[in-house]
């Protein structure tokens, strides 16, 4: 497996799982040993259900003379035999219905062949922002009680809305830890307090506080995918340096591989508890020009909204994701339907006249070879997949069609929920233009 596949899934049930298949292995006050108790490469299971482990009791003996004396080492806490290996995949911005495996049109052949294997959990719950549906995901609790009621950058300071999953909140990975589990964490974070993201700590509410023993990722709600502010555990680094075309989604599939052949290697049997987080459907999307060119050679949206709609809606009927009567909510009389559309209106081209103005920018000034894809268009952003910054800034490309026909000012909460990230591009990249005027 090169690259891991992203899927979409809020596996509440996942953890619960997980417990599950600890506690079969080892019925109540069993105790799988290996080794001889006592010696340095002792082992042995815990009970699950009460964590963290008391220390045993020294087993050897100590008299005044070494030789009347008897070291004694504490035996290591390995899962049970049989213990699964766990890779959590969630994407952000991404709904049930986008990928294969859940009768999306985005091809996700890796997760459909899990699928084939496994199960499909169909009861997904999202709190529809990022912070708390990934605290009540890690923590398989009510986003409330582990302090995330809100997005930790609006954090209160009020209980449930904090942004401190407390002690009494044991992650899953920490639960899995405890029991000899490797726990990892690739990609986005967003469940450290802001006033927390300093290198000078204190780390308790960073991944590796949390019972993750190695991150890599970063550590806010978005970032560059080009020149990312980027952790490895606790230290900042920057591996794009002097790699023209390194993509931070690639870069983590790699790291992630990487940590997992290092592992096999150093300690085959011991199982893993993965969580793979990747931020490429969050803004600012940036993938590949590879990936670009692949997907758009599908011509998977041609048809438009309302067909596309129709396609997945058949699709997850046939893969039985949702039950057979269900029947589709009436499109709203405020959204126009894409047969209605005049050519202009649904083209995002650069070379007819326009009905009104857009601004394009990108996080950092990027060569040639990486695209810039986020287009502001009457309010909203949307992709444009062939813009390089030679054309960005020649100024002959600052004009797209507009959806509707008058450009709008954004909105004030559009304004302030990007103004922090675009701010960067401006200091970064002078020439480029002002995005809110």
């Amino acid at each position: 497996m090169k690259k891991l596949d992203q899927g979409r899934g809020l596996f509440f049930g996942l953890a619960l799982a997980c417990l599950l298949v600890l506690s079969a292995a080892v019925p109540v006050n069993a105790q799988q040993v290996t080794g001889t108790l006592g010696s340095p490469n002792a082992t042995t299971t815990i009970d699950p259900k009460y964590l963290p482990a008391a220390p045993p009791e020294f087993g050897g003996i100590i008299n005044l003379d070494a030789k009347q004396s008897k070291p004694w080492w504490p035996p290591r806490v390995v899962p049970p035999k049989g213990a699964p290996n766990v890779l959590l995949i969630m994407t952000d911005d991404a709904g049930y219905g986008v990928p294969s495996t859940f009768g999306g049109v985005i091809p996700t052949p890796a997760l459909d062949r899990v699928a084939k294997m496994g199960l499909r959990y169909t009861q997904f719950h999202s709190t529809a922002l990022c912070s708390p549906t990934r605290a009540a995901l890690i923590c398989g609790r009510n986003h409330h009680s582990v302090g995330f009621g809100v997005v930790t950058e609006a954090s209160t300071g009020y209980p449930g809305y904090d942004s401190i999953i407390g002690p009494e909140n044991a992650t899953i990975a920490e639960i899995l830890k405890e029991n000899g589990y490797a726990t990892s964490w690739f990609g986005k974070e967003h469940n450290t307090p802001g006033f927390q993201y300093s290198i000078a700590g204190p780390f308790d509410q960073w991944p590796v506080g949390m019972g993750f023993e190695y991150f890599y990722g970063f550590m806010g709600g978005n970032t560059d995918q080009w020149t990312p502010y980027l952790f490895r555990n606790t230290s900042q680094i920057y591996p794009w340096v002097g790699k023209p075309g390194w993509n931070l989604t690639t870069a983590m599939a790699d790291d992630a591989i990487k940590y997992l052949q290092e592992l096999n290697a150093a300690a085959p049997d011991k199982p893993f508890f993965l969580y793979y987080v990747p931020g490429g459907t969050h803004s600012p999307h940036q993938p590949t020009p590879e990936w670009i060119e692949k997907i758009s050679a599908m011509h998977l949206f041609d048809k438009g909204w309302n067909a596309l709609r129709e396609t997945i809606y058949a699709n997850q009927k046939q893969l039985g994701v949702i039950p057979p009567g269900t029947e589709l909510t009436p499109w709203p009389d405020i959204l126009p339907k894409w047969d209605t559309l005049s050519a202009g209106e649904y083209s995002m081209g650069c070379n007819v006249p326009s009905e009104g103005v857009c601004t394009m920018a990108t996080m950092n000034a990027v060569n040639d070879a990486q695209p810039i894809h986020r287009v502001y268009v009457d309010g909203f952003w949307m992709d444009e997949t062939d813009v390089t910054k030679t054309e960005f800034e020649s100024s002959s490309r600052l004009r797209v069609i507009s959806l509707s026909p008058s450009a709008r000012r954004p909105r004030k909460n559009s304004q302030r929920r990007h103004q922090r990230s675009w701010s960067r591009a401006r200091r970064s990249s002078p020439r480029l233009p002002q995005l809110y005027p």
